[in-house]
């Protein structure tokens, strides 16, 4: 495997693209056999290890969610074309699903507004 050719970065999505000396078919199972991905993607950091989309041989959608909180959650996508002399092209796309929804408060506990007592 090679360094990513490109990583992009565009607000809530990373885009890694690599160039591998293995086969598709080789590729395809690394990323859809749970015996296989477990060895470099642990089965805890998915959120279901069944992906949610995929088209046979070409693309891989799983979810995946953060362990610690505010338990943000993702999509990755892997996607696998065909290289030159049986190489494959292997872009993983990462991307955040609603993080405006589950950021921390940065309001404070104490906001330090006007004291309010109430009779009992």
């Amino acid at each position: 495997m090679n360094d990513p050719k490109d990583a992009q970065e565009k607000d809530d999505v990373v885009v890694f693209e690599y160039s591998l000396d293995a086969r598709p078919e080789t590729v395809w199972r690394a990323v859809t056999t749970p015996a296989l991905r477990e060895k470099w993607l642990p089965g805890g950091d998915l959120a279901d290890e069944n992906p949610i989309a995929f088209t046979r041989g070409e693309e891989v959608q799983y979810r995946i969610r953060e362990k610690e909180p505010p338990f943000f959650e993702s999509t990755v996508t892997f996607r696998i074309q065909p290289g030159i002399n049986g190489s494959t092209h292997f872009t993983i796309i990462h991307r955040l699903d609603g993080a405006e929804d589950k950021s921390l408060s940065t309001e404070p506990a104490n906001s330090n507004g006007a004291c309010i007592m109430r009779a009992a």
